[in-house]
């Protein structure tokens, strides 16, 4: 018996709260919420799950990135650059995950918004080199700021050497301050997230439709290939990781490094080996910056990051060494990359007459000038500023939990931001007048409360979309970035039982996603879907993952392929999946629940096509 295909999705209006998440709504801001007196205008747009970015349940203080991010996005495209067919993206979180809907800019507005584009756009292209060598600087600044805020324990008085000076001022007025100032400088790196980031993608979106116009029917990949091959920042903590593996190798100290379970003590048991010392100096010297990378995304305040969990960079370098050993090279195909971004290039322009030659090659140049920032800035944000942003965070939580605000050290992120301000003033009140604050008493239990609410948001598997979808998808950035396609939305409405019911693996068949990375090969599929079972993964796995990250690269060495649920061709997957000539398909919607561990697997990287053999 089959079921026919849905035509819309859901309303969120209609969708009843999951079992054990009653009362969801009230864990998250009310500007994040479909609320009613907005419903005319919230069910007459098309939303989809921005599982790129949040995959999972995202907790109430863990809110203020996706508000941050989206606000900045926007201010770019609306008020900054005024990019004239696209305002910015409207966003919505909706039992627990978040939903995206882009903004168009009112056809009306378009042609006054034409030539301050091109005057604005035109001199941050013209340029771009100091720039954003001052944007290198107002990051690293933001970075130092956060990392001098500190959160302790007030003292039992004052100093006298502030009586003596006359301050005025309490330790309460620096717990204040220093949240105010951690929230307002996440704010200032999310702003700095986006100065060039939309830039980088028109400049790419431009040479895109130059090639389309010029060279009908060249593969979405033809045009990535003559960008890719850049030195880029982003893969620096995989590259430091190679060089030290390599190192220890060289100078005999890599059977200490290749034992299970590294940690703390394998650089103890190192430092006792031959050359161990010179190692130990390289790995510190790598440690900062490029271990300000997370296992994640830099989203959410559970991320782990290797330069809290060693046992992470030193479980690659581990695998590094034990490739190494099998006479493996372990280097990124850089010199084949650029050798085949050349030929490329010159083929297609030997079809150009010299006038077409001359633009194409403009266009190129400065999508090649920008493409770095487009995977760059995801280092010095999401992962440098959010690890410390979030550590910090950490730090204000185990003060209130020692103070028995919250059960658990890191209970704080069940609260949005707006009461951890409250929490905190309660707390500072109380020290200050000599009283016991009201947060002991107040928050243990509805902490707990909301903690089994996202546990049961986190048990049902969320709608890909909401609402009537469009009968084409056009907005570039929807498709080159996140993978969502016409044909995309038609196959989550044609799923067995309706939309956000995958059913059975056997229903469905073979799927289909975006042609990201070329190649074709066949395997055995490893599903993981946490940052947190990369060990699962074996030499010669085919990856499937919901998403995937781009400090997931040192796996790369030892799987075939990639498949993910989200993402276009200009997602971080796709793109990091290029550069270390890996075959990939993203976009399939839903592969990490259809398809199972140990099943065999063909991945058509340019094609766009998974088969599945049995």
């Amino acid at each position: 018996m089959t079921t026919a295909s849905r035509t819309a999705f859901p309303s969120p209006y209609e969708m009843p709260a999951p079992a054990g998440a009653a009362g969801w709504e009230r864990l998250y801001p009310y500007h994040m919420l479909f609320q009613p007196w907005r419903r005319a205008a919230e069910e007459g747009r098309f939303w989809f799950r921005d599982s790129q970015h949040w995959p999972t349940v995202v907790k109430p203080f863990e809110t203020v990135v996706v508000e941050l991010a989206f606000k900045g996005l926007g201010q770019f495209n609306t008020r900054h650059f005024v990019v004239p067919p696209a305002y910015g993206i409207a966003f919505r979180v909706h039992q627990g995950y978040v939903y995206l809907s882009p903004v168009d800019a009112p056809e009306s507005r378009i042609p006054a918004r034409v030539p301050q584009f091109l005057e604005r756009a035109g001199y941050y292209y013209a340029n771009w080199d100091r720039l954003l060598e001052n944007w290198k600087g107002k990051v690293l600044g933001t970075i130092r700021e956060l990392e001098s805020i500190s959160f302790t324990e007030p003292p039992e008085v004052q100093p006298f050497e502030e009586i003596e000076a006359g301050v005025g001022l309490d330790a309460a007025d620096a717990l204040l301050g220093g949240y105010d100032r951690l929230l307002a400088l996440c704010h200032r790196a999310w702003q700095y997230h986006f100065e060039f980031l939309n830039l980088g993608y028109a400049a790419y979106l431009d040479f895109f439709h130059f090639c389309k116009q010029r060279f009908p029917g060249i593969p979405d990949q033809g045009i990535a290939a003559m960008v890719t091959g850049a030195e880029m920042e982003l893969f620096r903590p995989d590259d430091e990781l190679r060089k030290l593996a390599k190192l220890a190798v060289a100078l005999g100290a890599d059977g200490a490094l290749t034992v299970p379970d590294p940690g703390e003590h394998t650089l103890t048991a190192v430092g006792r080996e031959p050359g161990g010392r010179d190692w130990l100096d390289a790995w510190n010297a790598a440690r900062d910056p490029w271990f300000n990378f997370t296992s994640g995304n830099g989203l959410y305040s559970s991320d782990r990051y290797w330069r809290d969990t060693l046992s992470l960079p030193l479980g690659y370098i581990r695998d590094y060494i034990l490739r190494l050993r099998r006479g493996e090279t372990i280097d990124r195909p850089l010199a084949e990359l650029v050798a085949e971004r050349e030929r490329i290039t010159s083929e297609y322009a030997a079809l150009l007459d010299s006038s077409a030659r001359a633009d194409f090659e403009a266009k190129l140049s400065l999508a090649r000038q920008v493409y770095p920032y487009v995977e760059n800035h995801n280092f010095y944000i999401e992962h440098w500023s959010m690890g410390v942003f979030w550590r910090k965070s950490r730090e204000l939580s185990a003060l209130l939990h020692r103070a028995g605000f919250w059960p658990g050290a890191n209970d704080m992120f069940y609260l949005t931001c707006d009461e951890v301000r409250t929490a905190l003033f309660d707390y500072a009140s109380g020290w200050a007048i000599g009283v016991e604050p009201a947060g002991p008493g107040h928050w243990p239990p509805e902490v707990e409360r909301r903690r089994r609410i996202v546990a049961a948001l986190a048990r049902q598997r969320p709608e890909p979309a909401l609402n009537e979808p469009p009968g084409e998808v056009t907005e570039p950035f929807s498709v080159m970035l996140w993978g969502i396609t016409s044909e995309r939305i038609r196959s989550w409405l044609a799923a067995p039982g309706g939309p956000g019911d995958l059913g059975d693996l056997g229903d469905l068949g073979d799927l289909t996603g975006m042609a990201a990375s070329p190649g074709v090969v066949e395997g055995t599929a490893r599903v993981i879907h946490s940052p947190d079972e990369l060990d699962l993964v074996r030499e010669g796995d085919i990856l499937v993952a919901p998403v995937t990250a781009p400090s997931w690269a040192p796996v790369f060495g030892k799987i075939r392929a990639t498949v993910t649920d989200i993402g276009g061709v200009m997602s971080h997957a796709a793109i990091v999946c290029r550069e270390y000539r890996l075959p990939a398909v993203t976009g399939t919607g839903s592969a990490s629940t259809r398809i199972r561990t140990g099943q065999r697997i063909r991945v058509d990287g340019t094609a766009g096509t998974v088969t599945l053999l049995d």
